[in-house]
């Protein structure tokens, strides 16, 4: 019996020692928790020089990780093996996220900078009273096209995709609520539709659209686009800018049934370590230059009013991008669908990907 205890005892103290080696080594490493901020973003989705200079300004060190899609990051956040400090989930994500009590709440009195978010982004119904989310950037969704390669379409409809002369010449971003929401909003129905006749005629249209889509891709669609590899393209409408500014020959715009408003905000996750940090972080980034600045690399719209007053006309004066009100008023913001609607949207969206093989 006490060599038992004699032995876990040792293991004990083993362990305890092990534990007190690896912690010591992150923190003179510069991995303590209120050292380091873990960042999960979407892919190209600010500007590198940012980061570095709120290294420099703050004396934390930033990890950064991406994710393709808000499945995919809430997927990772419920299972709790990272924890991440920062995360920039879409408008329906957010409320999802709340009901799971996956966000800490946000102390305004350390995001002075909120100040200069136009008050149009604030208080919307995902997030009243901004409790868990800033503002980061907003935009459509649309179809950016090369007008040399399309005949004489406009693309002022959605199904100008449908289109014979676009036979193996159009892109699709890799999303379930971007394409059943295209396929809804042509067939004239909310891209928020829950009705079982009225999805199933959407894929049953998708279907018919399988000759004309080249690929279903992710951020490699914009070197494709800006490459020409193909005609038209279904994206999000920062892409689309980024696309038109390597390729000034191509044009983005949404068709007149109606599309996707959305909005993406920084949050704290409910497990994030360097609760600070993270407050620290979404001040730097609501800094009007500083948002200028990403604004220019990532090519979004910014809801920041003051970094707007800084940008070229070119940008803010471009309503393919800052849209009148006429054209907003014919948009939708993604509802929250439920855990088994979203999940029959993927399931929609698997068949659809599998009819074009």
């Amino acid at each position: 019996m006490k060599q038992l205890i004699r032995t876990f005892l040792l293991v004990f103290i083993a362990s305890f020692a092990l534990i007190y080696l690896v912690n010591t080594l992150n923190k003179s490493a510069g991995y303590a928790g209120d050292n380091t901020l873990t960042i999960y973003n979407w892919g190209d989705y600010i500007d590198p020089e940012l980061i570095t200079r709120f290294e420099e300004e703050t004396g934390i060190k930033v990890i950064y990780q991406t994710f393709d899609s808000n499945e995919a990051m809430m997927t990772k956040i419920k299972q709790g093996g990272t924890t991440f400090d920062i995360s920039v989930p879409s408008e329906y994500a957010i409320e999802k996220m709340k009901e799971d009590n996956l966000l800490l709440p946000i102390d305004h009195s350390k995001i002075p900078n909120l100040q200069y978010i136009d008050e149009s982004f604030l208080d919307l119904s995902f997030d009243k009273g901004n409790q868990y989310s800033i503002p980061y950037f907003w935009g459509t969704v649309g179809i950016v096209f090369h007008p040399d390669h399309v005949g004489d379409l406009t693309f002022n409809s959605w199904n100008d995709l449908w289109d014979e002369q676009l036979k193996n010449n159009i892109l699709l971003l890799d999303g379930a609520r971007e394409v059943i929401g295209m396929g809804l909003n042509s067939l004239g129905y909310s891209l928020n539709d829950t009705n079982e006749e009225h999805l199933q005629q959407a894929v049953d249209k998708l279907s018919t659209l399988t000759p004309n889509v080249k690929a279903i891709v992710g951020d490699e669609i914009k070197m494709l686009m800006a490459g020409e590899e193909a005609a038209a393209a279904l994206v999000w409408s920062g892409d689309a800018a980024e696309i038109m500014w390597e390729n000034e020959a191509l044009d983005y715009v949404v068709p007149e049934e109606g599309s996707n408003l959305w909005f993406d905000n920084m949050v704290i996750p409910a497990t994030a370590r360097n609760v600070e940090g993270a407050h620290q972080f979404i001040n730097f980034m609501l800094d009007p230059e500083i948002a200028a600045q990403n604004t220019e690399y990532v090519g979004y719209s910014t809801p920041n009013a003051a970094a707007l007053e800084l940008l070229d006309e070119e940008i803010s004066g471009d309503e393919r991008f800052y849209p009148d009100e006429e054209l907003t008023s014919r948009l939708e913001v993604y509802e929250n669908l439920g855990r088994r609607m979203l999940s029959h949207y993927n399931d929609l969206f698997l068949e659809f990907k599998m009819h074009r093989k």
